[in-house]
């Protein structure tokens, strides 16, 4: 008894040392709150109108450098799911109060407007309330409150206080579940005014004190992606200050980040330039000097010093360079800065040999559809979906943004079933479902790298026949041509069943989409038979229907992406598979010939934000360019190139790569206007990226941007490769750095299993256990504006962060046989 005083009375203690010293919030420039440690983010960041509650909107916290809590809102659920109703932001304003911040927000279906009122406290705190503009309709009493979800990573395994009773925040969910048939979970804790998440923690320990009695929440009793609830209930009547909290983060008093020192993980070449980059808080004293250490058989060794050179802010953080060029001797090292040392690297000539390997023979495997895939012992999946597909109804859009309109564009009817899909294709994500154009990229590219830098690797067995795959068995054949076959298998598969390519296949129920696992458990793989009973079975039919949908809409820039991929593939596949090959060049010149005129309608039947009219002219260049390198410069589509320099000139740093390579089939006039075109790029591209110290386009949007850089990797080095007196290698290389570990906010390869140290939680099919699939690419870095830039190393289900998709992967496996050719031009 007397020790639990004596622990009651430090942690007393503890609490009035850190009160004494905490520092009131400041509203900022970018109207967030901030305090040394310590980041309000208010609204800057919404609820997606496509899909909806994606964990980065409503207030957010951001203590001692980690987003520990998100989507500070009123919902009209305690644990809302991922396509919940969500609020829709109105404005954010300043208020009268000191740094206080006000947003308006609505839910306009149910009628109900409201503003929530964020104002900073003495202490290092801050008030939240909630005002109605008219009390609750009364539908939503005891449906409508007010939530804060907690990053359950952050606080597995610690403990929280309901008032003074304790608890556990448990690594996996355990209910309590409602016993009403409902499948809602019930509060792990309830009834007091006040919460404490884990108290024995100083860096995430929250206290939150309330008007009304609050309620903590597992969400992953109703969904794995679910986080930790905070919950107040908004009582019937209730309009001014119907939620009042006051949230208190603890803030560890003079706080600073550690400096992250980011390089390659896979290491670095002799020859070639070796720049680590360190992220700095801009409060931390650092250090003016950084060490390189070989390791040895005795233990570290220091090799080489230097001043670190300043690189300037970005974001919130200040950035040095330490750059140790000058060692060359192969080995294996690490660098030594404030009082730290990184994990090792390499230093060797084959250090990027085998980046690409586990994309190619790993990943891509896993990711194959309507095919077993097998690696040894374990059993990636059955062959799935083996029921593809019915046909999508009109009008309708898909929870997942496939769009249907009023056209068919189909001999089928709605829900009948449309025999032949089942063949080839790749899933693309940890969704399941089949995008065409995505699958179109990663054909083009896997012929690319062979073609372009050689992908004659063999480690995986492929038998479409069978629909066999084992990943460890070689079988004589290159695995880049068999994935093209696989690929090809569902593009032609598509053009024989409807004469065009289809937007894609994809699940049609949310329960089926929001699957985790094997992909053959996604749906029952027999027919659907509307005239069977809802559990019956009779042959290859059953009464279920859970057959996937085909989205059929003929969509111009779609037929060019498939045009332009089945010519790739021709070339690629004339020794391999003869008879396909003059099958998918026949079907890329059809459908060439009937979409190349097109001028209006750019949509991919997906995603209409930004310019359609450019996504249709990248499809036409794409695609003309593939047959002018096929026909080997027919003057049918060198003509019809020449005539697209207009499209060229205004989209050239998305289709340079595909420009260049169509240079040995063209005349001198068009030679030259590419070359006057690469000669612009070199001082736009450092213009644009001056603005930040890593070399590469860095995406603000609202997915990471690991695709961007391996697209502006290999679309830089083609051009160097065409043009090297105007452009160097030195885009690729940074664009290789910047995936494998040289970037904002750790130093993590994106690219799972590749480097010392990589991204080993992903948003793949084997999310829900935590893992990653070796190979897989993540997005990366997001910036949660105003200026954090996020890439959780131990939560797996931000799929803007982490989720693996087929044509990146791709887009990667190419930047990366490229950067290693450049780093072969200094041998």
């Amino acid at each position: 008894m007397r020790r639990n005083i004596l622990l009651t009375v430090a942690a007393c203690s503890a609490l009035a040392i850190t009160a004494a010293h905490a520092q009131t919030l400041q509203r900022s420039p970018d109207q967030t709150l901030e305090a040394p440690g310590l980041s309000v983010i208010v609204e800057q960041n919404h609820f997606s109108p496509i899909f909806f509650d994606e964990k980065n909107a409503g207030i957010q916290i951001v203590l001692h450098g980690e987003r520990i809590a998100t989507d500070g809102e009123v919902r009209l659920n305690p644990t809302p799911e991922q396509w919940d109703p969500v609020p829709m932001f109105g404005e954010r304003t300043l208020g009268d109060a000191p740094g206080q911040i006000i947003v308006r927000s609505s839910f306009p279906k149910e009628k109900l407007n409201y503003r929530v009122k964020v104002t900073p406290e003495d202490g290092g705190g801050f008030r939240i309330a909630v005002d109605l503009d008219a009390p609750l309709p009364p539908e939503l009493v005891g449906k409508a409150g007010f939530n804060l979800d907690f990053l359950p990573t952050a606080y597995f395994g610690k403990t929280y206080l309901m008032g003074d009773r304790p608890g556990l925040f448990p690594r996996n969910p355990n209910g309590p579940m409602a016993t009403d048939g409902s499948g809602d979970p019930k509060p792990m804790a309830s009834g007091a005014n006040s919460v404490t998440l884990s108290p024995e923690d100083p860096t995430t320990r929250v206290t939150i004190t309330a008007n009304a009695p609050l309620a903590l929440y597992d969400a992953r009793n109703r969904a794995q992606n679910g986080w930790f609830v905070v919950r107040s209930m908004i009582a019937a009547g209730a309009k001014e200050d119907a939620v009042v909290w006051h949230v208190k983060p603890n803030v560890i008093p003079g706080w600073t980040r550690a400096p992250v020192v980011s390089f390659n993980q896979a290491g670095y070449t002799p020859q070639r330039s070796k720049v680590a980059l360190i992220e700095l808080d801009p409060n931390f004293k650092a250090p003016t000097q950084a060490t390189l250490v070989k390791l040895t058989d005795s233990g570290e060794k220091p090799v080489f010093s230097a001043p670190v050179q300043s690189r300037g802010k970005f974001l919130r953080y200040n950035y040095a360079a330490f750059d140790f060029s000058s060692v060359r001797e192969p080995g294996i090292y690490a660098i030594s800065y404030a009082g730290h040392t990184t994990n090792p690297f390499p230093i060797a000539a084959d250090a990027y040999e085998r980046i690409w390997q586990p994309s190619l023979d790993t990943y891509l495997p896993v990711q194959m559809d309507h095919t077993t895939v097998r690696e040894q012992y374990r059993v990636w999946q059955r062959a799935p979906h083996m029921d593809d597909a019915v046909q999508a109804p009109p009008n309708i859009t898909h929870f997942d943004g496939y769009r249907m309109g009023p056209n068919l564009d189909s001999p089928f009817k709605p829900g009948e079933h449309i025999p032949g899909l089942a063949v080839g294709g790749f899933q693309d994500a940890g969704d399941y479902d089949i995008q065409t154009p995505q699958n179109a990229q990663v054909v083009r590219d896997l012929v690319w790298a062979r073609e372009l830098f050689g992908l004659d690797w063999d480690e995986t067995s492929v038998d479409d026949k069978a629909r066999e795959v084992e990943i460890r068995k070689p079988d004589g054949a290159p695995d880049a041509l068999q994935q093209v076959r696989h690929g090809v298998l569902q593009l032609l598969a598509q053009y024989k069943v409807f004469g065009h390519s289809i937007v894609g296949i994809v699940d049609p129920k949310l329960r089926q989409y929001a699957h985790l696992g094997d992909a053959v458990s996604q749906t029952d793989g027999k027919l659907y038979d509307a005239s069977l009973g809802p559990n019956e079975v009779k042959g290859d039919r059953s009464g279920v229907p859970d057959d996937r949908w085909a989205f059929t809409t003929a969509y111009p820039a779609n037929d060019l992406m498939m045009a332009g991929s089945l010519a790739a593939a021709s070339r690629a596949l004339k020794d391999f598979d003869p008879a396909m090959s003059a099958e998918a060049l026949t079907v890329a010149k059809a459908l060439w010939t009937k979409r190349e005129g097109e001028a209006a309608n750019g949509s991919d039947g997906r995603d209409d934000s930004g310019n359609m009219s450019r996504f249709l002219d990248l499809a036409k260049v794409a695609a003309t360019v593939e047959l002018v390198i096929t026909t080997k410069g027919d003057p049918l589509y060198t003509a019809r190139l020449k005539a697209l320099t207009p499209a060229i000139e205004a989209n050239f740093d998305r289709v340079s790569g595909a420009a260049v390579r169509a240079i040995p089939y063209m005349d001198a006039a068009y030679k030259a206007r590419i070359r006057t075109l690469v000669a612009g790029v070199k001082p736009r591209v450092d213009k644009d990226l001056a603005g930040n110290p890593f070399g590469v386009p860095i995406s603000m949007g609202s997915w990471a941007g690991s695709g961007e850089v391996a697209s502006f990797g290999s679309n830089m080095y083609l051009m160097h490769q065409a043009f090297p007196d105007l452009i160097g290698p030195e885009y690729t290389l940074h664009a290789l750095d910047y995936l494998l570990g040289r970037h904002p906010a750790n130093n993590l390869s994106l690219v799972s299993t590749v480097g010392t140290r990589s991204k080993l939680n992903g948003y793949g099919h084997n999310r829900a256990d935590y893992g990653f699939i070796p190979g897989g690419i993540a997005p990366g870095v997001l910036v949660i504006k105003p200026d954090f830039p996020e890439m959780m190393t131990e939560w797996p289900f931000l799929w803007f962060e982490s989720e693996y998709t087929v044509s990146t992967t791709t887009s990667y496996i190419l930047a990366a046989k490229a950067a290693i050719a450049a780093t072969k031009e200094h041998r």
